[in-house]
């Protein structure tokens, strides 16, 4: 039996991109510059196309890694800037994680996946994640489960506790949330730096 390790993205790949809104970038954008020091490593998990996420960081300057499950959508994300480093692979099991970044982003990925494998990406963060690295990624600060309106698959978020107390385990320390015009929900992570 084939596991699909995209959670039903490349099936619905080509009509994902053709909706997906820019809706967050500005908010990604304005983080990225405000708390990492220019032209250094973001790692984007879950980075679907590259578009508007990975887009505008690479626009500012930023070196982006794109993981995502998707063999459709790292085919858009290589079209879009063949100079980027990309993989496609579960970030739960990403080779990538063994690399150290100034900064991650997981937007629109984590809650789509199940309580158990959103604490191995996290602990896949925290571990490529340089002291001082920030995090940022996007989930409903309530804890809540839901259909995914263009996958149907369950969708879940653990909720701000239970994020703050996972963040905590991997040695990163949950700093705050924002809100993007949207009304969407960002978790913002730093791991401490040492001394």
């Amino acid at each position: 039996m084939n596991i699909d390790r995209s959670e039903g993205w490349d099936a619905i790949a080509e009509q994902f991109m053709a909706l997906r809104s820019d809706i967050g970038a500005a908010l990604v954008r304005s983080w990225a510059r405000d708390h990492l020091p220019p032209s250094s490593s973001i790692v984007d998990v879950g980075c679907g196309s590259g578009v508007p996420v990975a887009q505008a960081l690479i626009e500012d300057g930023f070196t982006v890694f794109g993981i995502d499950a998707s063999p459709t959508l790292i085919a858009a994300f290589r079209r879009l800037v063949p100079e980027t480093q990309t993989t496609c692979e579960a970030a739960q099991d990403s080779a990538f994680f063994h690399r150290t970044f100034a900064g991650a982003v997981s937007i629109g990925l984590l809650f789509l996946l199940s309580a158990d494998d959103q604490q191995k990406v996290l602990r896949g963060v925290a571990n490529a994640l340089e002291p001082g690295g920030r995090f940022l990624f996007s989930a409903p600060r309530e804890a809540c489960e839901w259909r995914d309106r263009q996958t149907g698959r369950p969708s879940r978020s653990l909720g701000q506790q239970a994020y703050e107390r996972h963040l905590e385990a991997t040695g990163l320390r949950l700093i705050g949330c924002r809100l993007d015009e949207g009304e969407n929900n960002y978790f913002e992570a730093i791991k401490p730096s040492v001394g």
